[in-house]
């Protein structure tokens, strides 16, 4: 079953942002297997991501990457809101 994942860090900017997804790109992961979809919204250090993932063990073996990559950047990424999916409109 699909899931959303929205993180909402206490703090973390655009720099940051994209940081992250310079390293992550580095890595290999900028399209890791198994997420749908990727979105990022907000303004100054209230930046929120939003993804879906094809399954939790999916998003599971992406964490293994991004969690060292967060701390390189010292963004903490609080706790992440995960619900099932119901439906996608592409």
């Amino acid at each position: 079953m699909a899931i959303s994942i929205t993180f909402r860090p206490t703090a973390m900017n655009l720099d940051q942002y994209n940081e992250v997804i310079k390293q992550l790109e580095a890595a290999g992961m900028g399209k890791p297997p198994g997420r749908i979809y990727h979105a990022c919204s907000g303004t100054g250090d209230r930046i929120t991501v939003f993804d879906v993932w094809e399954s939790q063990e999916a998003f599971d073996a992406f964490g293994e990457t991004l969690m060292p990559i967060l701390d390189s950047v010292e963004v903490n990424p609080g706790i992440p809101a995960i619900a099932p999916v119901h439906n996608i409109i592409q």
